[in-house]
């Protein structure tokens, strides 16, 4: 399974980024709108792990690039907003397939990313 992390945080992204290469994954990060649009056009991935918070809210532009780029990649939403907290991230992102707070522990986003990974190639 091929994973992107649009996380702005290098620490964090590679906190994640170990948690789902533990479990297999091929683990690509993108720190910048810049840096998640260049990866998104040279590679293929899976799942797209994106904080909502992203760059001050870019995170939905860039799962609306993803939606373009790679229909069949699922997203998942990281959020330490309140806002997305009725679900309304669906409504917003229609290739969102999972959001998590940002407490979220590590190993549980990977168990999130590694299910919604086999999902969608089942």
């Amino acid at each position: 399974m091929r994973v992107l992390i649009v996380e702005a945080s290098p620490g964090l992204a590679h906190v994640w980024s170990s948690h789902l290469s533990r479990q297999g994954a091929v683990v690509s990060c993108a720190h910048s709108g810049a840096d998640a649009t260049t990866t998104l056009n040279e590679n293929h991935f899976d799942v797209v792990v994106i904080n909502t918070d992203f760059e001050d809210g870019k995170g939905l532009a860039i799962a609306d690039f993803v939606a373009f780029r790679l229909p069949d990649a699922r997203v998942v939403f990281v959020t330490g907003s309140s806002f997305f907290s009725d679900g309304s991230i669906f409504n917003h992102a229609a290739n969102a397939h999972a959001c998590v707070s940002a407490d979220t522990s590590p190993e549980d986003l990977a168990t999130v990313v590694d299910f919604h990974g086999r999902a969608g190639r089942a």
